[in-house]
């Protein structure tokens, strides 16, 4: 990763960071190298990273490597759960489970927290990509992925809609879910 890859992923943990509790049992999905534990003292739980390599060791942040949900294992559940950056590589095919499996891992109560580019991001990461400021992100995964279909796939899986914000001069977005309580 470059120094602008760093503190674009730093901006977005910023964003997230007051949804995140000190103690909160949180899934990292797509935790790169378990950054956002280590930005965010006082957090447990486990990160998820198809390309992990050797992560930071952290006390109480367990790292799996593979896929979400394959990687996660059944019936673990979690206060919070964060996708930074990551939906918009995941197949649209394939989304509708994992949305599905969000709701699963989450306990009564607890939070989802995306992040995602805005479509015109692509472009601009095409320049900074020939620029070579940036060489940290899979472009060719994004597949003119829509914002716009955030909410409705995961409120078909059961989550409330919370809030939406953009953010990084609106090239980003910020969308928060909230499983409902036990009845």
């Amino acid at each position: 990763m470059t120094v602008l890859d760093r503190l674009i992923q730093r901006w977005r943990i910023r964003k997230v960071r007051p949804f995140l509790t000190r103690g909160d049992k949180v899934l990292d999905i797509g935790c790169s190298d378990g950054i956002l534990f280590r930005l965010i003292p006082g957090l447990n739980g486990v990160g998820v990273e198809p390309a992990l390599d050797k992560p930071k060791n952290i006390d109480n942040v367990k790292f799996l490597k593979g896929y979400f949900p394959e990687a996660v294992p059944r019936g673990e559940v979690f206060d919070k759960i964060c996708m930074l950056a990551v939906l918009e590589h995941i197949p649209v095919e394939k989304q509708p489970q994992v949305a599905q499996c969000c709701f699963q891992h989450l306990k009564p109560n607890g939070y989802l927290i995306i992040t995602v580019p805005s479509p015109t991001v692509d472009r601009i990461l095409d320049i900074l990509t020939f620029l070579r400021l940036v060489n940290g992100i899979e472009i060719h995964q994004h597949y003119g992925f829509k914002p716009s279909m955030v909410p409705t796939l995961f409120e078909e899986a059961g989550l409330q809609f919370v809030k939406a914000r953009k953010f990084q001069l609106g090239l980003n977005n910020l969308f928060v879910f909230k499983k409902p309580g036990a009845v």
